[in-house]
């Protein structure tokens, strides 16, 4: 099979198109015809310039290097390990690849339970663009944020792939959404349910006069002491993303800041990809209260170029990889 792999470190370019020997399903996984494949900051900072330690763990713990990369996928049940129950040969599904990796491939393999049937309603290439963003987007909203109903909720990073899920499923728990984002993006943001639409050049909402009872942050920086000022009494913020010293603040500083005046500051950690919120997501999305956005289609062997141009932070919601028929 034909799978995107690296063998060094570096820039994009490091990416080559392979030869490598089709996986084997172990007893409680399942053996995908890979149709599509989406790209995610996780996959390329596998490959980019790491520290020692990084590389380390990459080389010696997680064993990735000269291996296929990728994380989410979509495509058809091609053989199921000898423990698997809930899937068979020819059934349509979505996921993620065993190991958050091994999706940039024509086969790859996945856990039974990081695996769902596919969205009636999506094709294979929607089907790929929602693991990780939307389970982000979703665990961050609701387990970490704790939405509710009528809540004001502003989503810094509005326009990228965790950021687009994030403003649709806010509307989809009941909250009145702002979203923030680049001009040129606005016109997208509504398209998909943002209430209120913040030009982040023209306009800081920190130094404004609304507040929010939560604020998800994938992207754009400010302090937390801003942040915090903007929030409601007894209001919550979230770093899902950005650049690491956001994430660090609002790992270590985050829940010290936490112990004044009733706000909660702090991280979502790392989201985990598992069948129940896929199925969750599976009616969101069939109902058609959530829906991707995908902005640029890539064939696998254009990876160094998507990967590229991910990494510059000039994608706009999801970047897919077409790969079978």
């Amino acid at each position: 099979m034909k799978a995107i792999v690296y063998t060094q470190y570096g820039s994009p370019e490091v990416l080559q198109l392979r030869e490598l020997a089709k996986p084997e399903p172990k007893d409680d996984q399942v053996l995908v015809k890979v149709h599509a494949a989406s790209a995610n900051a996780l996959d390329y900072r596998r490959f980019e310039k790491l520290s020692a330690m990084d590389r380390f763990m990459e080389e010696k713990v997680f064993k990735s290097v000269g291996k296929a990369i990728g994380a989410d996928i979509a495509g058809i049940v091609e053989a199921v390990g000898a423990n698997v129950k809930q899937f068979r040969p020819g059934d349509e599904v979505f996921g993620v690849a065993a190991g958050m990796k091994g999706g940039f491939a024509e086969n790859a393999c996945a856990n039974e339970n990081k695996l769902a049937l596919k969205p009636r309603n999506l094709s294979f290439e929607a089907g790929a663009a929602v693991p990780v963003a939307a389970v982000t987007a979703l665990q961050g909203l609701r387990d970490k944020g704790r939405v509710q109903p009528g809540q004001t909720v502003l989503v810094n990073g509005a326009a990228g792939g965790v950021g687009t899920f994030a403003v649709q499923i806010a509307k989809a728990f009941g909250a009145e959404v702002t979203a923030v984002c680049s001009a040129r993006n606005k016109d997208m943001a509504r398209s998909i349910g943002a209430d209120h639409v913040i030009d982040y050049a023209r306009e800081d909402f920190t130094q404004g006069s609304r507040r929010y009872d939560l604020i998800f942050a994938v992207n754009g920086f400010h302090p937390l002491s801003a942040y915090r000022r903007a929030l409601n009494p007894q209001g919550i913020y979230i770093c899902a993303g950005g650049s690491l010293p956001q994430i660090f603040q609002a790992m270590f500083v985050g829940p010290l800041m936490s112990r004044r005046n009733g706000k909660r500051l702090g991280s979502m950690g790392i989201a985990t990809v598992n069948q129940e919120d896929l199925l969750y997501l599976k009616e969101l999305l069939e109902a058609g209260k959530i829906a991707p956005v995908i902005e640029k289609n890539y064939p696998l062997s254009e990876a160094p170029a998507a990967m590229r141009y991910l990494a510059e932070g000039h994608a706009k919601a999801k970047i897919v990889f077409q790969i079978g028929c």
